[in-house]
């Protein structure tokens, strides 16, 4: 039997935090435009430790600001130690708020016992990867110039909308000559137009077509033979979705704002890749607060675009470098580690 901790049974603090982070430019996808990431920052407290987390509401799946909020400030927790509150934070359901709350208690759990969030999941120490760098929808000129100042990517992700899709993938091939892409339609095309650009776009190099059919219609994706791998996002949220997915994607992009958290996103990974799946690590446009988690799974992922932090204008201290199209791992003095970041710290006080 292991020995019991004297933190077990201390009683848990949440506070919840709104806040606004400014992009350094416009991002377009196909469902609209955003110049700032609108995020849920959780805390957690033992009264001696406190972890944090960070969560990003998508208008996609019926979140909010508001809503999130009201989810995490629903959890009632003077009564609730800390060996209880794991089974409260699994009886939710899968989202932005219990995103929040699973992350933030990892990493309180680092913090309470001493050890990094990979060690106590027992994962392998993550090595720097390539992830891809986003392209938002614009016209055809513009993306080639976007796609040139990022000086010889490796991997770029392509938002497109159903407009121009061949044109505007020309443009940017021919500016970026040696980059592989990925096409993210964001639900945005029919089976017609996938068809159609299909063939040409695995001639421009790329390698991976994300979510083409609003999820819900997937179906039609069982009789398609497609020349370029497609992945399911919008489609897959959780484990529950694997068997569905089986003859119509070869790819799973898993998102923590989706999975609602780090629990289900490693769990989804493992049963993802035993059924065939190739694994996409994903992320909502927020800071490297929120790419944390996630990066500790990118071991098992064939495809990585947490470039969200590239995004903003300000991320926060200690947070991911990115050397081109590399990413380094995480620095655990922001999240996942034993000591407590200053922002955190003031975060505390404020409060």
């Amino acid at each position: 039997m292991s020995q019991k901790r004297a933190d077990d049974n201390a009683s848990l603090r949440i506070n919840v935090y709104q806040q606004q982070l400014p992009l350094k430019a416009v991002f377009r996808i196909a469902r609209g435009a955003k110049t700032s990431a609108d995020v849920i920052v959780v805390t957690i407290s033992d009264g001696k430790n406190t972890g944090w987390a960070e969560s990003v509401p998508y208008a996609r799946y019926q979140e909010s600001l508001a809503s999130v909020r009201k989810q995490v400030e629903s959890i009632e927790t003077d009564e609730v130690s800390t060996n209880a509150f794991a089974a409260i934070i699994a009886q939710m359901p899968a989202g932005a708020a219990r995103n929040a709350l699973d992350c933030a208690f990892w990493d309180l759990q680092a913090k309470q016992q001493g050890k990094e969030v990979s060690q106590l999941l027992s994962l392998d120490e993550v090595t720097p990867c390539t992830t891809a760098q986003t392209l938002s929808i614009d016209t055809p000129e513009a993306m080639a110039k976007a796609v040139i100042a990022l000086n010889n990517p490796p991997l770029v992700k392509v938002k497109l909308d159903n407009q121009d899709i061949i044109e505007k993938m020309t443009a940017i091939q021919a500016a970026a000559p040696d980059a592989k892409f990925i096409v993210d339609a964001n639900e945005g095309w029919s089976i017609e137009d996938l068809t159609q650009c299909g063939e040409q776009l695995a001639k421009l190099n790329v390698i991976l077509i994300e979510q083409p059919l609003p999820a819900g219609q997937d179906q039609a994706l069982s009789d398609y033979s497609s020349p370029v791998p497609l992945c399911a996002d919008e489609s897959c949220h959780t484990r529950a979705e694997l068997d569905y997915l089986k003859d119509k994607y070869e790819v799973v992009n898993i998102k923590l704002d989706k999975t609602g958290g780090l629990s289900e996103a490693l769990l989804l990974a493992k049963e993802a890749k035993e059924m065939g799946f190739e694994i996409m690590l994903g992320c909502m446009v927020g800071s490297s607060l929120a790419m944390a988690p996630a990066s500790l799974l990118s071991d098992f992922a064939q495809y990585v675009d947490l470039d969200g932090p590239l995004l903003i204008s300000d991320d926060r201290e200690h947070g991911f470098r990115f050397e081109g199209g590399t990413m380094m791992p995480l620095n655990t003095a922001l999240w996942g580690g034993v000591t407590q970041p200053r922002e955190l710290v003031k975060l505390a006080i404020s409060n």
